[in-house]
């Protein structure tokens, strides 16, 4: 694992609130019974916090443009982070009609993330939702993974309403399983070491699959996959999805042979062979 100060941004999650339910999303979205919408309030104190951090500040969601208070957000990026190269933005699309001009007042283009979703011939994602205690009968090996964990690595740190976390995973999961919470959101909460963050990561890694190699999955499918004890799990946070069904369950265990030959072509970030900044700016992979 990194430092936290080393990450490539750190996400301020200010909803988790979605139009749409892909299968596999990194913030379980159709599993909550009611999704958070940060308070301005929130959101200044949370970029405050990142004074002296040195790489990106994101708007992430769920959805951002869904929230009731997203052009006062983009402001607030506005005047809370004066370098414009550091504020990064996430979306669908959903409210991008609405909002281009202020996206294009506060995002550089190339910071921008987008997608869709819609083309369904891609869109893969990692399953995120089986357990690594339940499919690892070796826990130092899966321990081995999880400290080379690739979304730990490649992708963020998260802050969220319930407090600040070393990974945006493991942040979707307290939200989802109702958990202790993350870090007080003060200045240089974000400069801590793997040993210093390592309570999270034992708390949470586990209920985890993003490190274990396997099949990645299509966005679009109807169910997401989950494992025995993550179904206990959202059955007693009473998960929409789960309800409904819309889950299929992973039941099997995996031997070290089988982890090696699957990392031999395993890219579990690559989800699609183009990079796709706004609805015009795209670049092949």
């Amino acid at each position: 694992m990194i430092p936290i100060y080393e990450v490539k941004t750190i996400q301020i999650e200010v909803t988790n609130a979605c139009n749409l339910t892909c299968a596999n999303c990194t913030r379980f979205v159709g599993h909550h019974q009611k999704p958070f919408f940060m308070s301005l309030d929130e959101v200044r104190t949370a970029i405050k916090s990142l004074e002296g951090f040195k790489n990106g500040i994101g708007l992430m969601g769920g959805e951002p443009t869904v929230h009731p208070q997203f052009a006062e957000i983009c402001k607030t990026y506005q005047e809370l982070i004066a370098d414009k190269h550091k504020r990064q933005f996430w979306t669908n699309g959903y409210g991008w009609k609405k909002y281009e001009k202020l996206i294009y007042e506060t995002f550089e283009p190339k910071n921008i993330v987008y997608n869709d979703h819609k083309n369904p011939v891609v869109g893969w994602h990692q399953p995120l939702m089986v357990a690594a205690k339940d499919i690892l009968d070796d826990e130092s090996l899966m321990w081995e993974l999880i400290n080379d964990c690739w979304i730990q690595e490649r992708w963020s740190a998260s802050i969220t309403p319930k407090g600040a976390f070393f990974c945006e995973v493991a942040a979707a999961q307290d939200h989802l399983y109702s958990g202790t919470g993350g870090y007080p959101i003060e200045k240089g909460w974000w400069n801590k070491t793997p040993e210093q963050f390592r309570e999270q990561a034992e708390r949470y890694c586990p209920n985890c699959s993003a490190a274990i190699p396997m099949p990645k999955e299509s966005a679009h499918n109807d169910c997401d996959t989950v494992s025995k004890s993550i179904a206990e799990k959202l059955e007693k946070v009473m998960s929409p999805k789960f309800l409904k069904g819309k889950v299929q369950i992973f039941d099997r265990k995996f031997s070290r042979a089988e982890i090696e030959e699957y990392k031999k072509d395993w890219t579990p970030w690559s989800h699609r062979p183009y990079k796709q900044y706004t609805p015009d700016l795209i670049e092949k992979c």
